[in-house]
């Protein structure tokens, strides 16, 4: 018997029982769709993630208070010191002049003009932020050196912060409360999107030491270094380590741009692949379903083998016959999951970043067919061994 011949069987066979074959589908299809939607998630964030890292700016060293590279001392490893501005100034001196440091402190805050208030997150550096991260001012300016020093009430806003506070105005000598404190809007930057810290135009920047003063605090937990040469980076790095280990020991973290952006695409790959695995399960219990219906088809259609099997059909006719039903089911179900995950990442894609990409898809689809080709074999098999004298004694 010819494969075209033993597909045209299986293919009447199936479509004799739509609903039990749609039903069989269902579990595949909606393996297929999550395996999709949940790798186009995470490859979605990797790539938001690697490029907020690169965003920020170019030859830039991190420095973090806890050992996260040896595994101790990091967050939940015991007490933890946070850095003041003495070692952020202490840096700033010892470096070389070229270098410029930028202490970094984060914290949510409520900024509010008349009856509209906006829940954000203030962002607040020192003079340098602006020469190490990357911003686009659409109006006015940066603070100043004497506006760190004084602590002044001063305030740039984030592009969605500006939309909801002064809708088609210009924020800038505007006055704002931060947090029940009046603060004079000096500037305003264009849509950024998300960073590592959350979405970025829904931030507000002030001097460092201002929002220090709002929280009642002296101390933050990241210090962030531009080297002008990108070939000094690692002994810039060394340096950082060797002035700031008088007073953290091994207590201390520093990493390169390009190191952090290692991790981070190490750390969001394996969730990827954990997502997807998550999400294979489904495809496992959609190949048990269709190994379930195969072997119940094979005991219903128990007489038809062995007519076919007693007017000279072979084993393997038998066998491949089932196998191309099981196959037919999980390809079908697979190319059905494939377009409803790839539609379900595009109505995501407003919600959370999320990339299709086609490994995602060439693994969904391949995977599909294996699962019918592994749980359709046995199937066919039992099939196969029938004898065709009890199978045509079987009602």
């Amino acid at each position: 018997m010819s494969f075209l011949e033993a597909f045209r069987i299986a293919f009447r066979a199936l479509n004799a029982n739509k609903v039990r074959a749609a039903l069989t589908m269902l579990g595949v299809i909606i393996g297929v769709a999550a395996v999709i939607l949940l790798v186009a998630i995470g490859t979605g964030v990797q790539d938001e993630v690697t490029g907020a890292v690169e965003g920020l700016g170019s030859n830039l060293i991190f420095a973090f208070p806890g050992d996260f590279e040896g595994g101790g001392g990091g967050p939940g490893g015991g007490l933890v010191r946070s850095f003041t501005l003495d070692d952020s100034d202490l840096l700033q001196r010892r470096l070389p002049e070229s270098a410029r440091v930028v202490p970094v402190f984060q914290g949510p805050a409520s900024v509010s003009v008349g009856n509209r208030e906006v829940r954000t997150t203030i962002a607040a550096g020192n003079e340098y932020a602006s020469e190490v991260f990357t911003a686009d001012y659409l109006g006015g300016r940066d603070y100043r050196r004497s506006e760190v020093s004084a602590a002044a009430r001063v305030v740039v806003l984030g592009s969605r912060v500006r939309d909801e506070l002064f809708p088609f105005q210009d924020p800038v000598d505007q006055t704002v409360d931060v947090e029940g404190l009046r603060f004079t809007v000096i500037g305003h930057v264009a849509a950024q999107g998300g960073s590592l810290t959350g979405d970025q135009d829904n931030q507000i920047y002030m001097p460092i030491t201002t929002a220090q003063r709002i929280y009642g605090t002296d101390e933050f937990s990241t210090i962030v270094i531009n080297v002008e040469d990108a070939g000094d980076i690692e002994s810039t790095q060394r340096q950082v380590r060797q002035i700031l280990q008088g007073k953290f020991g091994d207590d201390l973290s520093v990493f390169t741009q390009e190191q952090t952006l290692g991790i981070l695409s190490q750390l969001l790959g394996t969730l990827t692949f954990m997502l997807a695995g998550i999400a294979g399960i489904s495809l496992l219990v959609g190949g048990i379903g269709i190994m379930n219906i195969m072997l119940v088809s094979v005991t219903e259609r128990t007489r038809e083998i062995g007519i076919r099997k007693a007017v000279g059909a072979k084993t393997y006719d038998i066998m491949s016959q089932f196998v191309i039903e099981a196959v037919t089911l999980s390809v079908a179900g697979g190319a059905v999951g494939i377009a409803l995950g790839w539609a379900g990442s595009l109505a995501l894609r407003s919600f959370a970043p999320t990339v299709v990409t086609a490994w995602a898809v060439a693994l969904a689809f391949m995977f599909s067919a294996a699962v019918g080709i592994f749980f359709g074999v046995y199937p066919a098999y039992r099939a196969s061994r029938l004898d065709p004298i009890e199978a045509l004694r079987y009602e």
